[in-house]
């Protein structure tokens, strides 16, 4: 990339700096001495060239980067990578790259790759060795131009080549140059000489203006001796090679090329048409000529062609098949006999000849002598014939040139090729790999240069690969041009041109957090790249200093103290925390909060409580309390007697859909009605609700009857004026009458009795006198009783016994069979006591001879155990 073209200088008034762009005062210097080296340098040759400034910059790149790397000490040897000081001998390759090389460094690269050469030669070609010491060539490392042994350094020249061991203590002349003018041939033979100081590189093209025709030469104009060949991009309108048409190309170097009009032309045999390139006009057809002969019996078997076709082959002396018989004066259209001696003809292989008989047409292809033969590489010999090629199977075991890879080539004649794989040997850049084929000695340097540039481009030199990490960067005078990505890009302090990233940004950060803080930490915001095609991996230096924050990160999380509540939000509980640290803590009092029934208060552990903004505008909390599960006891509006059939709720409760069941004020019948209704209505409108409308039917206190008033409430009026009918009878029921009822009760009062007191069934009863018929009667009645009345025998009880239950006397019959003596209860009893004490017996018994048998058994293995632990020591 070459950013020359499109730099723009920046104006004289430049802002202040920043502190890490100022430099020390000998990089000053060596700039100042790079500049005024330049100025000497080229002015000469600027004075010719001031009118084509773009054209310049192209041809002094090469100069212009040479002395940059010279100012900064970034001259490296690409064959030792060591840096070229200006006061070691050099050499300068004079075809192509141009690089430059330690004298002694050069001398023996070309002494070593010369002698590999000749050794290469004098094995492989029938030369003797010092006819291939004499033809030997070495290549320049770099661009591999080839050069003749006797083109080996001696000395130490200038680049111009005119002195001898130039100065290098002289500051205001370039290292490795005389200081005069070079005064070399300019490329393209133009003439003219180099009119700059003796410089490294190539000569830039000759600045002198001189007239000059366009490659077509219809237009004359004056230009740059070393750009005089130009284009007029017209027309050529050059004469072409057909002398019948123009050249229609644009104005170009070279001849003009073939004519491409198209056109109908013939063959030479004039036979077939075709349309063709004017170029390709004269062209023959696939057809035999065949046209009649001069003999006028054969045609011309020839292709096609032009002109006569001859005389025929046939006419004058013939011979036989073979040419050792000759015929005179035979015709064109006979046949020449067979001669029948042997044909004797060379064959193919050049050693046998034919055996066959004198014959028409060709001799046998093959030669089938048998003949002793030899393999290429000599370890087989057999007998074969000779048109066949012998060759064995053993494999070659010689080392080719590259002395690390064997031949292994099949039945190989002894000139092995030269080794086909890759060298792939690490240079000694360390970065890349040989790409050479295989070969001997140390490998060529890599030929790759490394090109280190500020950030803008304008100052670059090149260094070979491998020595990048060695070189300090350029110094670039100019202002940077990147624009910082931080939020201070218009507050940041300019800083010049500088290799890799930009600085970091020294203003503090401000950037405000999300809580309202600011960042208190030294700005740590984006950094802007570095450019990856002018910018290499620097060496890595050791700081103590320890950055705040890396470049390019997020702020950190805010560090400052503030209040926190509690996650209940108790009062009184708040704790110091840090701002970014979002752990909530519970506090130990109660949470206290209301639930979401409105009527209790949760009796958890303080715990967080999740708050969502509703559409009023205040804090709706969620329920993460505990779930209220107790029974609605809101006293429900009306009052009602029965509590709200849903569990603790907010709000009103629901109106009451119970049915109550109210009887009428008689009694007589039940009202249903809804509580909310029945509770909504007056104490009037109750009362005439829960009438049925009928007659009342409550008995009067004082009597059996009932009340004669409509269903009302509270006490029947008038109860002691019943009008009712009553059957009043005597005291033997014999006597009755009919009273109304008012004037009974009036009977018992005036006889001292409560009327209440006396049972409904006796009502009336005895309110009548008897007489003598009431005393008949009551004899008759008591004589018809008794004769009512059984008679009572004696002889009734065995009767009943014998008409009982078939069960009663199957279970009097078990209790007389079970009845026994006492001496049989007396026998039963001894049984049981004996059966005892047998058992007793026995458990004791077993309990004694098991304890005894368990000591006997734990002596037994004690014994045997003493009897192993001996036949143990007996072994050992």
């Amino acid at each position: 990339m070459n950013t020359t073209a499109n730099y723009h200088p920046p104006p004289s008034s430049q802002p202040p700096f920043s502190d890490s762009d100022l430099d020390s005062d000998s990089d000053s210097e060596n700039f100042q001495v790079g500049s005024d080296l330049s100025n000497s340098i080229f002015k000469t040759y600027l004075e010719f060239s001031s009118s084509s400034s773009s054209i310049t910059a192209v041809d002094l790149s090469k100069i212009q980067s040479f002395l940059t790397s010279s100012s900064s000490g970034a001259l490296s040897c690409l064959i030792c990578l060591e840096r070229i000081r200006p006061s070691d001998p050099t050499w300068s390759c004079s075809s192509l790259c141009f690089a430059l090389f330690h004298l002694l460094c050069i001398q023996s690269w070309a002494r070593q790759s010369s002698d590999l050469s000749a050794a290469r030669a004098a094995a492989r070609l029938p030369i003797t060795a010092e006819t291939a010491a004499k033809q030997a060539t070495w290549n320049c490392p770099k661009c591999r131009s080839s050069y003749s042994k006797s083109e080996i350094p001696r000395c130490y020249l200038c680049f111009c080549g005119k002195l001898r061991d130039p100065p290098s203590d002289n500051p205001w002349i370039l290292p490795h140059s005389c200081g005069e003018i070079c005064n070399r041939p300019l490329p393209n033979n133009c003439g003219h000489f180099c009119l700059l100081l003796c410089h490294p590189g190539p000569c830039p093209s000759c600045p002198k203006s001189v007239k000059a025709r366009c490659f077509c030469g219809s237009v004359e104009d004056f230009r740059r001796c070393g750009f005089k060949n130009f284009s007029c991009n017209k027309l050529c309108k050059k004469r072409l090679d057909c002398n019948k048409h123009n050249c229609s190309e644009i104005c170009h170097p070279g001849t003009c090329p073939p004519c491409r009009a198209r056109e109908t032309y013939r063959c030479r045999c004039g036979k077939k048409e075709e349309e063709k390139d004017c170029c390709d006009r004269d062209y023959r057809c696939e057809n035999e000529c065949k046209k009649l002969l001069n003999c006028g019996k054969h045609v011309c078997e020839r292709g096609c062609h032009g002109g006569d076709c001859g005389e025929c082959p046939l006419q004058g002396n013939r011979t036989c098949p073979c040419g050792k018989r000759i015929y005179e004066g035979m015709p064109c259209d006979g046949v020449a006999p067979v001669c029948g001696a042997t044909c004797n003809k060379l064959l193919n292989c050049g050693f046998h000849r034919c055996p066959e008989r004198c014959h028409k047409g060709p001799c046998v292809e093959t030669c089938r002598t048998m003949v002793k033969k030899a393999c290429r590489c000599g370890g087989l010999k057999k007998e074969v014939p000779c048109y066949q090629d012998l060759s064995c199977e053993r494999k070659c075991l010689r080392m080719r040139d590259c002395g690390r890879h064997a031949c292994k080539r099949r039945c190989c004649d002894g000139d092995c090729p030269p080794c086909s794989e890759v060298c792939d040997k690490r240079l000694r850049c360390k970065n890349h790999k040989c790409p050479a084929p295989c070969h001997r000695g140390a490998c060529a340097p890599c030929p790759i240069m490394v090109t280190i540039s500020c950030a803008c481009g304008e100052t670059h030199f090149e260094v070979p690969c491998g020595t990048e990490m060695d070189h300090k960067p350029p110094k670039c005078r100019k202002l940077c041009k990147i624009t910082p990505l931080c939020r201070h890009a218009s507050t940041s302090k300019p800083h010049r041109c500088h290799y890799g990233a930009c600085p970091p940004c020294r203003a503090p950060c401000e950037e405000e957090y999300l809580c309202g803080h600011k960042c208190n930490l030294r700005c740590h915001g984006p950094r802007t790249p570095p450019n990856p095609e002018f910018t290499l991996k620097p060496k890595k230096k050791k700081s103590n200093h320890q950055t705040e924050c890396t470049p390019g990160t997020p702020c950190p999380p805010c560090p400052e103290l503030v209040w926190r509540p509690c996650v209940g939000e108790h009062f009184g509980a708040e704790r110091m925390m840090v701002c970014s640290n979002t752990t909530r803590f519970s506090c130990d009092n109660l949470c206290g909060n209301l639930l979401p029934c409105g009527n209790h208060y949760c009796t958890k552990t303080c715990h967080p409580l999740e708050t969502q903004p509703s559409s009023s505008g205040h804090q709706k909390r969620s329920e993460s309390c505990e779930v209220c599960n107790l029974p609605c006891q809101k006293v429900r509006m009306p009052k009602c007697s029965h509590p709200c059939p849903l569990p603790c709720h907010p709000g009103e409760c629901p109106p009451c859909k119970v049915l109550m069941k109210r009887s009428c004020h008689c009694g007589a019948m039940v009202h249903a009605f809804e509580c909310i209704h029945y509770n909504n209505l007056s104490e009037k409108d109750q009362v005439a609700a829960r009438s049925c409308g009928g007659p009342c039917h409550r008995k009067l206190p004082n009597c059996k009857h009932l009340c004669p008033e409509i269903c009302h409430v509270d006490k029947c009026p008038a109860p002691d004026k019943c009008s009712k009918k009553v059957t009043v009878r005597c005291k033997c029921q014999t006597l009755k009458k009919e009273w109304i009822c008012q004037d009974v009760q009036a009977a018992y009062r005036d006889a001292g009795n409560d009327p209440k007191d006396i049972p409904k069934n006796q009502f009336g009863l005895g309110l009548l006198p008897c007489n003598s018929d009431c005393n008949r009667k009551i004899q008759e009645v008591e004589s018809a009783l008794q004769l009512r009345k059984p008679k009572v025998l004696e002889k009734k009880e065995p009767e009943n016994e014998k008409h009982g239950p078939k069960r009663r006397k199957r279970r009097d019959r078990i209790q007389e069979g079970k009845q026994v003596s006492r001496f049989q209860e007396f026998v039963a009893t001894m049984k049981r006591l004996l059966l005892f004490i047998v058992i007793v017996a026995a458990l004791i018994a077993v309990t004694y001879y098991g304890y005894k048998g368990l000591l006997q058994l734990s002596d037994w293995m004690n014994e045997v155990e003493m009897q192993r632990a001996k036949r143990r020591r007996s072994r050992f």
